[in-house]
């Protein structure tokens, strides 16, 4: 109950939580485990379907991780896949989007560095979010038309 107080635990970490807590001398055998997942099931104190909901709006909404992060987080914190699905099924496809508005607030620190390095650099930080190739590439190839556009690119020697 202690871990549940701190932060939203799933089933799954619920249960490894269980099996290494000790009573007194002895650990908890895998019924009394069982029973009391069962018991917090139950009582609502675990849901696994509810915290992948939560944790998909918090990375969304705070981070603005894209499909593949969300889905690595839970998978992470032990949530089974058909959940994970379920949970990024409810998200709009609008993964081209959050990562336009990232990569646009970005460009502006970028904007001292040269074409080919600001373009590794924004597509490392969209990967590290999340965000799939194809939309990395394309959010890239757009917010550096839209910085450069007018500007000569590359290093120029006179």
């Amino acid at each position: 109950m202690r871990k549940l107080r701190a932060r939203s635990l799933s089933v799954s970490e619920a249960t490894m939580v269980l099996r290494g807590h000790q009573q007194g001398e002895s650990r908890l055998d895998a019924a009394e485990v069982d029973e009391a997942i069962d018991d917090f099931c139950r009582r609502g104190y675990l849901d696994d379907a509810i915290l992948a909901g939560h944790l998909v709006t918090s990375g969304v909404e705070r981070k603005g991780q894209g499909r593949v992060a969300l889905a690595r987080a839970l998978a992470q914190r032990g949530i089974p896949r058909d959940v994970i699905d379920a949970a990024l099924d409810g998200l709009p496809d609008d993964d081209l989007e959050r990562a336009l508005a990232y990569a646009r607030t970005k460009m502006p620190s970028l904007a001292r560095l040269d074409q080919e390095t600001a373009k590794r650099r924004l597509s490392g930080q969209l990967a590290r979010r999340g965000y799939s190739g194809g939309v990395v590439s394309a959010v890239v190839r757009t917010v550096m038309g839209e910085q450069h556009s007018g500007r000569p690119t590359g290093v120029r020697f006179e």
